[in-house]
């Protein structure tokens, strides 16, 4: 994984473990009108503390109480929209904490050493298909510095997700509802990224004509996959026609499961061709090969 440029953070400890159980919503209610925390019913409480304790220490990314909170409250959120709404198939604590937000989480190191090369803490990211906000919200909670997007095609998600980010009063955050093909032939969003990422929600030569195209030159589009090796070789020509080039790819087993994962850093070499991306659909009917 790439060298890790994050802040020292002061370890928790088994007292503010405990301190944060004994802050946090009992109960998250959504509804049209926005959400409201209350503080009903014990059995209610979503407990992800000492999961992310361990699995953060063994990624390198370590993470305050404040954030460990925030963590709370959107995976409460998480598992009570989940009830009425199809935004995930995980939605166990556990699952929750290392499948969702560990995993994006591993994203953040990248995320430093981009901060270091521009000697920048103010970076532009966009997350292209977040679904239920992964990866983009835990970065941004993470790595408050960062602009944050969230782009997505269902509308219904993103109302979810500006639910949360009103109440973690996330600043610089904002939702974009849009296919990925149209963002990127729209002026306001091409070429304005310093970085980009998508979550495995295609093969890697359709991430590319998805992604690129909003990454600045100079800047970089880090894809999250469970196995990239055959895809990296398949998405060679999409990515060069695209403007890019495979930095390196960084595989890992994600902490406390048994999967696997690479991170694969493509670099912006050179600005997308206009042709690019293609119209919405016709990435994923025909990917280029």
């Amino acid at each position: 994984m790439a060298d890790c440029f994050l802040p020292k953070k002061k370890p928790l400890t088994k007292d503010d473990i405990k301190r944060l159980r004994e802050s946090l919503p009992k109960k998250v209610e959504i509804s049209t009108e926005g959400t409201k925390v209350t503080k009903q019913g014990e059995d209610e409480v979503t407990d992800v503390a000492p999961i992310l304790e361990s699995g953060s220490e063994e990624i390198s990314v370590p993470l305050s109480a404040e954030e460990i909170r925030a963590f709370q409250i959107y995976a409460t959120m998480l598992k009570e929209k989940n009830k009425v709404m199809n935004l995930t198939a995980v939605d166990d604590d556990k699952g929750i904490a290392m499948k969702h937000f560990i995993d994006s989480l591993t994203l953040c190191p990248y995320i430093r050493e981009e901060e270091g090369k521009k000697n920048s803490k103010t970076l532009t990211f966009a997350d292209v298909g977040t679904g239920a906000g992964f990866p983009g919200l835990p970065v941004k909670i993470s790595c408050p510095e960062l602009s944050v997007t969230l782009m997505d095609s269902l509308d219904k998600r993103l109302k979810f997700l500006d639910e949360v980010i009103t109440a973690l009063n996330l600043k610089d955050c904002t939702t974009v509802h849009s296919r990925a093909e149209d963002a990127g032939r729209n002026k306001k969003y091409r070429e304005k990224y310093d970085i980009v990422t998508a979550r495995a929600v295609a093969r890697l030569s359709v991430l590319a004509e998805y992604c690129l195209p909003l990454v600045k030159v100079g800047g970089v589009f880090l894809a999250m996959k469970a196995h990239s090796e055959e895809e990296e070789t398949e998405a060679g020509k999409a990515i060069a026609l695209l403007g890019g080039t495979i930095e390196k790819t960084d595989t890992f087993r994600l902490p406390g499961t048994d999967m696997d994962r690479s991170i694969i850093v493509v670099r912006k070499i050179r600005p997308t061709p206009a042709r690019f991306p293609r119209k919405a659909g016709t990435p994923s009917k025909t990917p280029i090969v």
